[in-house]
């Protein structure tokens, strides 16, 4: 009968909350501005065997893959290039170009060859948030429309005895790359690589417009696993992870705008996906000045990442959807829905930002999802990690919803919001939360009146209030604490 009726509740809210009128036309419009990558029906077909490469994992196949780039960038509809069924080595990155469909068909494994000097030399890029020239990530893409990774292929990055090994040594080059953002050091003048020890990304597209990433399998990423930086227009569609090494996010947008990240089945060592948006000065006032190109000018200045839609996916890993702590351009109109869970998570939302880091965060909404066990369902703070407390650049974060949401099992907290006094969290929503069972319910510092409606946090009370008894022995307990 209890069931029943936890069934029945949850039935009537949902018919009750489903998005506002403005909220569905918000989310449809941003739908149909997505569309990916657009090819010429006449566009040629070739395979990676006809420039030279071999699948027996010993070859090393980079010239072939360059040679096939170089064709590819040569024809006026570009190529769709096909790489069946092998394992290829790459001693070296691959350099994406405009109008490319590359299918890794199914058994298809690129097996990268992780010596760093084979990285070189640098290209233009950016680390946790802040621009500069560093190590080629393994498959890069710069200022390219219309290209697509497809199939049911494999990217191996083959980073455990490398660059996953850099982490407990990079203090110093992270420090360094903070200083160049705080001083505003040029870009140009931000040179990592060789002798310096900032790990490089596994797949990253830098400025790009019109991309579909769909199906492949990627795993042994040096440090981020999918980086889009200042792109529009992207698909991420049954994507498949098993990255476990330090610092494996599964997707992280950055100052990337009308992305879908649909039906991801996510297993990751860190967040599945992380929306970003520059760090601190780079945010705030770009580095687009450095340049006398125009392109470059307009590709370096800030850009909020918004217009983000994430459904159907199954997290596992540390996170399921993280926006920050690198948001210092704003993230706006993200959208989470009909998601649910493949594993363990440590937070199901986590939100977070610090005087530090200014900026904004707001029209998110989290809607239709489900998870079994967590450390925090849902934490909103504007003091990570204790950082900039003496600062004031305070980040303005506002108009959060969530709604028909279950949870078996919370460690620790369900819900979290931390604003400051000088930024009070504000119009923060919770409609239809289920949480079975947990430690802390509920806990709010600076925020502005929040709503909680029909909110069942560590379960759920349906009878009538009991009268009062000998049981109670009221007269029986004597006077405290005068």
């Amino acid at each position: 009968m209890k069931q029943l009726f936890l069934l029945l509740t949850f039935l009537l809210a949902t018919s009750l909350y489903a998005y506002t009128p403005e909220q569905q036309a918000m989310h449809d419009a941003i739908l149909a501005q997505i569309t990916g990558a657009q090819f010429a029906d006449n566009q040629p077909t070739r395979s990676l065997l006809t420039f030279g490469a071999k699948g027996d994992g010993k070859k090393d196949c980079k010239p072939a893959f360059d040679k096939a780039m170089k064709a590819a960038a040569k024809s006026k509809t570009g190529m769709h290039l096909v790489v069946p069924a092998g394992t290829y080595r790459l001693c070296g990155p691959i350099h994406l170009v405009s109008n490319l469909c590359l299918e890794l068909q199914e058994g298809a494994v690129l097996k990268f060859d992780s010596k760093p000097d084979y990285y070189l030399p640098t290209v233009r890029t950016s680390w946790e948030g802040t621009f500069c020239q560093n190590f080629s990530p393994f498959i890069y893409g710069f200022c390219l429309e219309n290209v697509a990774i497809i199939g049911k292929g494999t990217i191996d990055g083959d980073a455990a005895d490398t660059f996953a090994q850099w982490r407990k040594d990079q203090k110093p080059d992270q420090q360094l790359i903070r200083q160049y953002d705080h001083q505003e050091t040029p870009v140009p003048e931000r040179n990592f690589g060789k002798d310096h020890l900032l790990r490089p990304h596994l797949l990253q597209l830098f400025g790009c417009k019109r991309v579909t990433l769909s199906d492949f399998f990627m795993t042994n990423s040096p440090f981020w696993c999918l980086h889009l930086l200042k792109c529009e227009n992207v698909i991420c569609r049954a994507l498949r992870y098993d990255a476990k090494l330090v610092n494996n996010d599964g997707i992280d947008p950055e100052m990337t705008s009308n992305l879908l990240i649909e039906d991801i089945l996510f297993d990751n060592g860190d967040d599945n996906v992380a929306i970003k948006a520059g760090r601190d000065n780079d945010g705030w006032g770009g580095q687009g000045q450095a340049f006398s190109d125009p392109r470059l000018l307009s590709l370096y200045a800030p850009s909020p990442s918004e217009n983000i839609i994430v459904r159907r996916c199954h997290f596992k890993g540390l996170h399921g959807v993280v926006i920050g702590s690198e948001m210092s351009a704003g993230v706006r109109n993200v959208f989470v829905e009909d998601c649910t869970y493949s594993g363990y998570l440590k937070r199901a939302l986590f939100i977070k930002t610090n005087p530090n880091r200014g900026g904004f965060v707001h029209d998110i909404y989290f809607r239709n999802c489900e998870f079994n066990e967590v450390e925090d369902l849902f934490y909103i703070t504007s003091m990570y990690a204790g950082e900039g407390m003496d600062d004031n650049h305070f980040s303005d974060v506002h108009d959060i919803h969530v709604e028909d949401i279950r949870c078996n099992k919370v460690n620790n907290a369900a819900i979290v919001l931390q604003g400051t006094e000088a930024k009070p969290l504000s119009n923060i929503s919770f409609r239809n939360v289920v949480v079975k069972e947990c430690k802390i319910g509920f806990s709010s510092m600076n925020t502005e009146p929040v709503v909680l409606q029909n909110c069942h946090i560590g379960g759920q009370v349906t009878s009538a209030p009991s009268t009062a008894s000998k049981k109670d022995k009221v007269f029986d307990k004597p006077i405290q604490n005068l």
